[in-house]
């Protein structure tokens, strides 16, 4: 796939996934669900490396909503934790690939020390350009459109900005993804079929791909194969197969 994938041009520029199934993933190994957060880091390792291998400019990994703050205080606990400590080893890996890290949500609600090596690796790789790795933390679609419509108003209120003069692009550079593109391609594991509160804006005409495969489970290779599957689709936004081919 990696050398079909480099000789095809219709590689999504922008890929986002939903990381679902490590609780239970764990339970069928009789483990507490902590273990399958622990063992996906593997899967998060091996989806960045065949993304960029491929020539994904932009992956979004739904890392952390903002309902998850409501699970067991010991699994947020070791959430905040394995991320403060991921983050601090993958630096070299991003660093030798060129990956730049961002993040989006409110990172104000993350722990001191999470929070922490989240800014510094961001301002460590914030030069490179091969691929952009955007990590949504305490992160919900709703609240961030909630967030630019408040943001908006504001400068309507202030005469910095026209009623009339609102359109989609005065939305978009009001949400976290103002600098990214659009979502091309949306991954998400387990099986579950639904987005679950994840840039409901940005994926207006994303395709969409589920897979039964649980996160810890999930390698280059099944990155690879939902890659043919997008690389099969037509994407029309809302023309025609026939004008499609023609524009062609």
């Amino acid at each position: 796939m990696k050398e079909q994938a480099q000789n095809n041009t219709k590689i999504p520029n922008h890929v986002a996934v939903i990381m679902d199934g490590n609780g239970r993933w764990a339970k069928k190994q009789g483990k507490f669900r902590v273990f399958g957060h622990k063992n996906g880091v593997n899967s998060v390792r091996e989806t960045i490396e065949a993304a960029a291998e491929i020539g994904v400019k932009v992956l979004t990994l739904f890392a952390f909503s903002t309902e998850n703050w409501s699970r067991p205080k010991k699994e947020v606990d070791t959430l905040m934790s394995l991320l403060a400590t991921s983050l601090k080893k993958e630096l070299k890996s991003l660093q030798k690939n060129q990956i730049q890290l961002r993040a989006i949500g409110d990172l104000d609600q993350l722990p001191a020390k999470a929070h922490s090596e989240l800014e510094e690796v961001i301002a460590k790789t914030s030069h490179n350009d091969r691929m952009v790795l955007n990590l949504a933390l305490s992160y919900g679609s709703r609240a961030e459109i909630v967030k630019a419509v408040k943001s908006i108003s504001k400068k309507v209120v202030n005469n910095e900005l026209k009623v009339e003069n609102i359109d989609e692009k005065t939305i978009n550079n009001h949400l976290y993804t103002f600098s990214l593109p659009d979502v091309d391609f949306l991954i998400r594991t387990s099986g579950e079929k639904r987005i679950s509160n994840f840039l409901l804006w940005q994926i207006a005409y994303a395709e969409l791909y589920f897979t039964p495969t649980l996160w810890p489970d999930f390698k280059k290779q099944d990155f690879f194969e939902a890659i043919k599957e997008y690389q099969r689709r037509e994407r029309r936004y809302g023309k025609t197969s026939e004008q499609i081919q023609t524009n062609e």
